[in-house]
């Protein structure tokens, strides 16, 4: 998702290889992680960045399941509409088709512009001068995951922040097709979130995704994966499971 890195699921993807024996392969999207930084930041380039690493490491579509949460959702969703030969099904986390409002983002972006990376010595001033924009701790450990020390011993963010900032708007937009996509899809939604309405489920998703399924996790936030680990393990096994 938006400001994440696949560290993020670092744990997640080893119990699916471990556990289920599943190939996974985790991605940080452009302007995030350790992937390319681009001045420009769209749905339609990340899949066209996720397609073209499938044909890379030559995936095999018969056997492939996407998954991806928030803008990650929009972006497995884009590729499975654009490119829909490409994989076998979908999973999506907590992210509907439909226009985002990109608002509630203004404070972490402040936050982030706010800590002045030439004067940070550690991990603790950072995540201090973040705390005034952004007090929930959760979310400010999250955000310093992207935090890293360059060679020269200083600190920088892995994130593209400017072209993030720039973009913003591109983040938020509707995901729309000529064509839905047919083949099996899972939506997973928490059960405390508002990120997946009930008027999704009943048209916005149906509409694009007619042979889907929306699952929902209770006591879950935006960040299922995180919140309710054991429970998106179980889910995504289960799912996965019917091709493989």
């Amino acid at each position: 998702g938006l400001f994440g890195t696949l560290d993020n699921w670092q744990t997640l993807a080893r119990r699916w290889a471990d556990e289920a024996g599943l190939r996974v392969v985790s991605v940080d999207l452009r302007n995030h992680g350790r992937s390319f930084h681009s001045p420009e930041h769209s749905y339609a380039l990340m899949a066209q960045d996720v397609r073209a690493l499938l044909d890379h490491l030559a995936l095999a579509p018969a056997r492939l399941t996407v998954l991806g949460h928030s803008m990650g959702g929009k972006v497995a969703m884009t590729l499975a509409l654009g490119y829909p030969a490409r994989l076998a099904q979908l999973i999506v986390l907590d992210i509907a088709p439909r226009f985002s409002n990109m608002e509630h983002q203004d404070d972490i972006i402040a936050g982030l512009q706010s800590v002045d990376l030439s004067t940070i010595q550690n991990r603790q001033q950072a995540e201090a001068a973040l705390a005034p924009r952004i007090p929930q701790v959760g979310v400010r450990q999250f955000l310093l995951k992207n935090l890293y020390r360059r060679e020269d011993n200083s600190f920088a963010w892995r994130i593209n922040l400017p072209a993030l900032v720039e973009n913003l708007a591109a983040v938020g937009e509707e995901i729309a097709a000529a064509q839905p996509f047919l083949k099996p899809t899972l939506f997973i939604r928490g059960g405390k979130s508002d990120y997946i309405t009930a008027d999704d489920k009943l048209h916005g998703i149906p509409t694009l995704f007619p042979n889907s399924q929306v699952a929902t996790v209770p006591d879950a936030g935006h960040w299922v994966h995180a919140e309710k680990p054991n429970e998106i393990f179980g889910l995504v096994q289960r799912f996965v499971s019917v091709i493989n």
